[in-house]
């Protein structure tokens, strides 16, 4: 009899429950997240680059654009909330219904449809991103904690493997771009119309892979019982969050920086791919180039961020991107003219290339010197980082119609030098402060 119940205490009835579960392998979400962002941005990425070329009446692809990243500045700062209520898979599929309807808007090109779906994408960019960035990290612990594995690994795996895929989208989407409007004249609309159905095809498949993703272990809508209290105590604490690092140095001196980011990559997509790249390559030109741009830009993503390892790695990369571009805005200021010939053909695509490259260096050391800097209030640091782009981005959609190239490339200069100014002052200052910690 003792010997039965000793038997009976020795095995807990919890043991079977444990053995029956077995862990997640978190990794077939990351697969899946990263498909489908991959799909979803190939075809919206693509169309944004069209942007100042095909809708030209009256600026109507530019000002779409520069409404949209008004839209997306607002939004920003009030899309983690929305994800909290939705949960970020839910925030997500919601969110990529914003680009559905921005491509699907092209097809009827207007005031009536483009503005206000330019102004939905705003608010669906900002909820997509946040979705994106909580679902990741979320399963990257869940993984480590399932499988034993340091965590600082496994959000580095898995992070690796987002951005790797995504930076494919600029190259993959703009070889569809110059594939079906390889036949096309720029007055025609037939090969657009296509390009667009194919791309809302893509996206809906992207959309559809979202689906399947699990759904990370909810701490769910615990905070909407007390709806109006904690959204009152969320405004409070966001606003804190969005203003304290403006009293911060490092941040004044990083924000030329992060604002040139945007004004950089909206120059690719409204100046460079009309003013440049359209009169010596014609319409189809620009899915090429692009792809040029987006095969250099995840190259160079992805060696920075391997050679990434500190403030002295970072000046020295950043200083590399800086130059690569500021010797694009050079030429094209000083010595540029189109040609015909194998040399007209090769001058945009060199340049793409080291626009490609600059940007590359932009994004990696960026978020890097961020982590690097505000490891305390990095919510708050990257939310100065969306806003300071996005505004910038923002703006060029808006004054581009209304001056010159050349006006645009002094305006880019004055820039990438006073950014470069601030940074070379902030890491000097960072430098003086670690020496004089140092015993």
């Amino acid at each position: 009899m003792d010997s039965v119940d000793s038997r009976d205490e020795e095995t807990p009835l919890v043991v079977d429950s444990l053995e029956i579960e077995t862990p997640r392998n978190n990794t077939r979400d990351i697969h899946i997240l990263s498909t489908a962002f991959l799909l979803i941005f190939l075809s919206y990425g693509a169309a944004q680059n069209l942007q100042s070329t095909i809708n030209t009446k009256d600026n109507l692809g530019t000002i779409s654009l520069g409404i949209l990243y008004t839209s997306f500045t607002f939004f920003s700062l009030f899309a983690s909330l929305f994800v909290r209520i939705l949960g970020s898979k839910n925030a997500m599929i919601l969110g990529s219904s914003g680009y559905w309807l921005f491509v699907a808007a092209n097809l009827a090109p207007s005031w009536y449809t483009m503005v206000p779906t330019s102004a939905y994408l705003g608010f669906t960019a900002s909820i997509i991103w946040v979705g994106e960035g909580t679902y990741l990290t979320s399963t990257a612990f869940g993984h480590a904690i399932d499988h034993k594995l340091h965590e600082g690994t496994v959000i580095g795996n898995f992070n690796g493997e987002f951005w790797a895929f995504f930076a494919l989208h600029q190259f993959v989407g703009n070889l569809i771009t110059l594939a079906v409007l390889r036949e096309g004249s720029e007055g025609s609309t037939t090969g657009t119309t296509l390009l667009f159905i194919l791309f809302l095809i893509i996206m809906t498949l992207g959309t559809v892979l979202m689906f399947f993703l699990r759904k990370e272990d909810g701490k769910g809508k615990q905070e909407l019982a007390d709806s109006s209290i904690n959204f009152y105590s969320y405004v409070i604490s966001l606003s804190k969050s969005i203003i304290a690092p403006l009293f911060d140095i490092r941040m004044i001196l990083i924000i030329p920086l992060i604002a040139y980011s945007g004004l950089q990559q909206a120059f690719v997509w409204a100046e460079f791919t009309k003013e440049v790249v359209t009169p010596a390559l014609g319409v189809s030109g620009v899915g090429g180039s692009m792809a040029v741009y987006g095969a250099f830009d995840a190259i160079c993503s992805l060696a920075a961020g391997r050679f990434t390892s500190g403030l002295s790695s970072i000046t020295f990369i950043v200083s590399g991107g800086a130059f690569a571009q500021a010797f694009v805005l050079l030429w094209l200021l000083l010595k540029y003219s189109v040609t015909s010939g194998v040399l007209g053909a090769l001058y945009p695509l060199i340049m793409a290339a080291l626009l490609g490259i600059g940007d590359g260096v932009l994004n990696t050391q960026l978020s890097a010197l961020i982590g690097i800097l505000f490891k305390h209030d990095t919510e708050g640091a990257f939310a100065q980082f969306k806003v300071w782009q996005c505004v910038s981005i923002a703006i060029v959609f808006f004054i581009y119609p209304y001056i010159s190239l050349q006006t645009m490339l002094i305006i880019m200069l004055a820039g990438i030098c006073l950014a470069m100014v601030g940074f070379l002052i902030l890491t000097i200052q960072v430098e003086k402060t670690f020496s004089s910690c140092s015993p």
